[in-house]
């Protein structure tokens, strides 16, 4: 990750009361696969990717870069936590120069509606605070997705800003860390 938020990579394992974050990992490589070829997954990510395409372009080891974190249960996969620069050109700022760090997720269908995206988003946003204190985070959201308006909502993100983009309503966010105040 390069701008204005850049942190060091890869971090130790972050482990949550349910599940483990950790950096990706050959084993990883079926679980992309099915994230990226789920109509359920990517029903408001542009849609699902053909599922032989994926089988030839994932790489050995998948998303193995900085700020992508693997999601894991009972040592199997559910999904993925992402902190990724926002291309500035997209609509949706923090900064006059357009340039922030945003959150992604997915995960897979059977792990919907146990809490598991909360956790583990709520983990990453706690590691990143720890990592760059005071640096803000976007969420952006079609309007549509109810479940993950809710959860940005439940992660303390506010609404910043709506736009029209990809043929959509889209809902733009800010998290900003606590800081303690110096004395």
């Amino acid at each position: 990750m390069t701008g204005p938020a850049s942190f060091s990579w890869p971090p130790a394992p972050i482990r949550t009361a349910r599940l483990v974050l950790r950096e990706s990992e050959a084993r990883d490589r079926a679980a992309f696969v099915e994230l990226f070829a789920s109509p359920e997954v990517r029903a408001y990510l542009g849609g699902p990717h053909p599922r032989d395409e994926l089988e030839r372009a994932v790489p050995e080891v998948p998303g193995r870069r900085p700020g992508l974190f693997v999601v894991e249960l009972d040592g199997a996969v559910i999904g993925t936590v992402t902190l990724e620069q926002r291309d500035a050109e997209r609509p949706g700022r923090l900064r006059p120069d357009g340039g922030c760090t945003e959150l992604g997720y997915m995960f897979m269908p059977e792990a919907w509606g146990s809490g598991y995206a909360a956790e583990a988003c709520s983990a990453v946003l706690d590691w990143y605070a720890d990592a760059l204190p005071g640096e803000p985070v976007a969420l952006c959201t079609q309007v549509a997705n109810a479940p993950s308006a809710r959860l940005a909502l439940k992660l303390g993100f506010t609404e910043v800003a709506r736009f029209e983009e990809f043929g959509a309503e889209q809902w733009f966010g800010v998290w900003r860390p606590v800081v303690p105040h110096q004395r």
